[in-house]
């Protein structure tokens, strides 16, 4: 792989415009070799003969040795071979921004290569600045971190042993090197001094020695030897300062619906307990906001090394490019500058791995980092082999049900319809499932493709979201169990005998549904857990609207949910079917029901009211009018679907219900589609450097926006046929065109899956968005932080 691919594939993606352009200065290098190449002329006889006396000369001197151009001391500089002169200008002291001066403009196509220099000038300027603020941002952050440790380590001391006290010098992770004397992990188990093991003892002074060099260490360690060893590593530990706690209160987070109540009754900052459910839950805070922070500074690191590596790369391809030797002094400059100079961030990371082994692994260096450092998920051959497997074998079944109807001529059995009305919404539920997951697997597939950072914006947890193949293997998998209960209930006649269908055939589907829902809420670590319990959690929090705060996984979520109405339907229908209705005989009155009617509206309108409940959350949080718009458009689509139910269930058809139910979708219908292309796509925009699209695109293609535009709008209407009640597919049941509509639905959903991310992610990388927040447990007042 060259390496422009490479560096565009390992870059942060959200901070790709504060990389170093390597594309770009590698077409102004292209530009001056194509002039060279035009313009290129014969060597004149005399500087030929000059090169050749040059080089006769040169076999005759003394030999420098190989490595005389690495010995210390100012080497040589030729002035013939001096190419530019680099510098750093000075702004009120402060040294800023560096400038190139390339020293042989008066050449031929010299001013394509003052046109490279001031562009590299440009980027490496560019890319200084950005490290250096970034540098600043995790600084200040350690700063915050030493502080809720202190607080943390505080608070363990007094859980564990309220009458223990004393003070200490304070945690500091942004410092060049720990303070002397720490607290520790373990705590007293009788109190006092003399609670402390010897074990104890030894794993207190080891936590004190973090961040002390070698020396210090060995001085340390003559001085126990001829003060008593032992006696003298007790006397040395101090156990943190409690007197912290008296500035500081702990954070509420609105993490549970009971919380959320109490927070609207009072304030969210509370006055601490000193309970143990305290400093768990604190501890669980300040672990995640480590892993996060650690991985920030994996990122920073990453970019700093990066961009080192493309400016080498760059100046090598232009000293080959113009036949010079200018890299040298370009990079001593790169090595002198911030960017090659500091290492904050090494020794940062170094510091808050050892914090996080001493403090939350118990010392175990392994178990440690494997949390920071979680491993890339690696790709297993046999999800490959199995999803091709279940594929194979769905599509034979599908081959089979389609020879088998055509064999028994089932379209035209007098079953027909009971088979339609009865058991077709059964299977219908895992089709629509099934679909939405093959869709899912697609936006994954191209959202990789397309370098859209969908894990960072769902917010799943390092190396544990699913890939497209896993996607399609659970996809592949749900559709062989329910094509093979489809197949073994193709029976349409029924037993004369008992005027009844076999039992156990009639109770394939609710085995099958039962199957599902088992797996999904299996507690037992298998079948991608992390992923099934964070699809519960995120539908418990929907399910919770107004009181949990909304994320964009939750509001993602009940999005899915409103293009799988007819899906939640169908689960209706099976209460109804197996709980009062005939199964046995294939028989129900469901929709004869007027308390099924009613829910048959309600369980559609549920996903809507979902997210309008969420965007009223968001209105009352972020005080952002357009959460307020986007809560009418599904208030309107409630009085859509409200409306269109009634008029479909009604036996006389009256003009009045047909023209509200006709406006009413039409209003939700117009509402819906500019909000989807529009707001969730960003689309359409006028003055846009792409004409009514973006100013910024994933896609290479311009012609697929435009293409999924008029998909969105064609599919939004697919289901106005309905309302209408135009017969379009007259040899199709009427069960079967509603699943066809439905199914049209989720393609629909599907697309803008993909279009809504893309734009999330277009708006992350223009703020440069590449971490999330994580809430601290600890909040100081000012005279706390002054304290500290």
């Amino acid at each position: 792989m060259k390496f422009g691919k490479e560096f565009a594939a390992q870059m942060v993606q959200e901070w790709q415009e504060a990389y170093m352009d390597y594309s770009k200065l590698k077409s102004i290098l292209k530009d001056i070799l194509r002039f060279k190449q035009q313009t290129k002329a014969p060597a004149p006889m005399a500087e030929i003969t000059k090169g050749s006396l040059k080089r006769r000369a040169s076999l005759y001197r003394a030999f420098s040795g190989l490595t005389s151009r690495y010995r210390s001391g100012s080497p040589r500089k030729n002035n013939e071979d001096e190419v530019i002169l680099v510098s750093a200008v000075q702004e009120g002291g402060v040294e800023g921004d560096y400038q190139t001066m390339f020293l042989m403009p008066g050449e031929q196509g010299g001013e394509y290569e003052l046109v490279f220099f001031r562009r590299l000038d440009d980027e490496f300027n560019k890319v200084v600045r950005f490290y250096k603020k970034k540098v600043e941002e995790v600084m200040v952050e350690a700063d915050e971190l030493s502080k809720q440790m202190n607080a943390l380590i505080a608070l363990r001391i007094k859980v564990d042993n309220p009458v223990l006290g004393g003070r200490t010098d304070m945690l500091n992770l942004s410092a060049n090197g720990f303070s002397s004397n720490h607290s520790s992990v373990v705590h007293p188990t009788n109190g006092g001094r003399q609670g402390w093991t010897r074990m104890d003892v030894i794993q207190e002074v080891e936590m004190s020695t973090e961040g002390i060099s070698e020396e210090e260490m060995m001085e340390g360690n003559n001085r126990e030897a001829l003060n008593g060893g032992e006696a003298n590593n007790i006397q040395r530990f101090r156990p943190a300062s409690l007197d912290v706690l008296d500035h500081v209160k702990i954070n509420v987070e609105l993490e549970t619906p009971i919380s959320t109540l109490k927070g609207v009754i009072k304030s969210s900052k509370s006055d601490l307990s000193f309970s143990r459910q305290e400093l768990k839950t604190a501890e669980e805070k300040i672990t995640k906001a480590f892993v996060e922070f650690h991985r920030k500074l994996g990122l920073l690191k990453s970019y700093c090394f990066l961009n080192q590596l493309a400016f080498s790369k760059i100046m090598k391809k232009y000293d080959k490019t113009t036949s010079r030797n200018a890299s040298k002094a370009y990079l001593q400059m790169v090595d002198k500058s911030y960017l090659g100079s500091s290492d904050e961030v090494t020794k940062l990371m170094e510091r808050v791995e050892n914090t996080y082994v001493k403090h939350f692994a118990n010392g175990n260096h392994r178990k440690g980092m494997k949390t920071l450092r979680p491993q890339t998920k690696k790709e297993r051959h046999r999800i490959t082999f199995l999803n091709g497997f279940f594929s194979g074998c769905s599509i034979a079944l599908i081959v089979a049900i389609i020879v088998n109807i055509h064999a028994r001529d089932l379209l035209r059995s007098q079953g027909r319809d009971q088979y339609m009305v009865n058991i077709f919404p059964l299977y219908s539920l895992f089709g629509y499932i099934v679909l939405h997951m093959l869709m899912y697997s697609g936006n994954i597939f191209f959202w990789k493709r397309y370098r859209v950072n969908f894990s960072f914006i769902f917010g799943f947890k390092q190396g544990t979201e699913l890939g497209y193949r896993e996607v399609l293997l659970l996809s592949s998998g749900l559709s062989l169990i329910a094509l093979a209960g489809v197949i073994s209930h193709l029976d349409m006649e029924i037993e004369p005998r008992t005027k009844s269908f076999r039992t156990s055939t009639e109770l394939i589907p609710l085995f099958l549904l039962i199957v599902v829902l088992s797996i999904t809420f299996c507690p037992f670590n298998i079948i991608y857990r992390s992923s099934r319990f964070f699809l519960i959690r995120c539908a418990f929090h929907c399910v919770c609207a107004p009181l949990y705060k909304v994320t964009l996984p939750d509001f993602f979520l009940a999005d899915q949910l409103t293009s799988q109405v007819q899906a939640v339907r169908s689960l209706e229908f099976y209460i109804c079917y197996y709980g009062w209705g005939n199964f046995r005989e294939r028989l129900n009155k469901c929709e004869e029901s007027e308390v099924y009617k009613v829910f048959y509206i309600v369980v559609a309108i549920i996903p809507y009211w979902l997210r309008f409940i969420q965007c009223l959350r968001r209105l009352f949080e972020e005080k952002d009018a357009a959460h307020g718009l986007n809560g009418l458009k599904y208030f309107s689509t409630i009085a859509a679907v409200a409306i269109r139910t009634i008029y479909q269930f009604q036996k006389q058809k009256t003009t009045t219900w047909l023209v509200l139910a006709a406006a009413t979708s039409g209003i939700a219908t117009i509402a819906n589609t500019y909000w989807d292309i529009v707001i969730d796509w960003g689309l359409l925009r006028r003055n846009s450097r792409n004409p009514w699209l973006r100013d910024k695109l994933i896609l290479p293609h311009k012609g697929v926006y435009y293409v999924a535009m008029a998909l969105n709008c064609l599919l939004r209407l697919a289901w106005m046929q309905q309302v209408l009640g135009i017969q379009t597919v007259p040899f199709l049941h009427r069960t079967a065109l509603i699943a066809v509509v439905a199914c049209l639905e989720i393609i629909r959903r599907g697309i803008w899956n993909f279009f809504r991310l893309e734009n999330e992610h277009l708006n992350n990388v223009g703020k440069f968005r590449a971490f999330k927040s994580v809430p601290l447990p600890f909040y100081y007042d000012y005279n706390g932080d002054k304290s500290i």
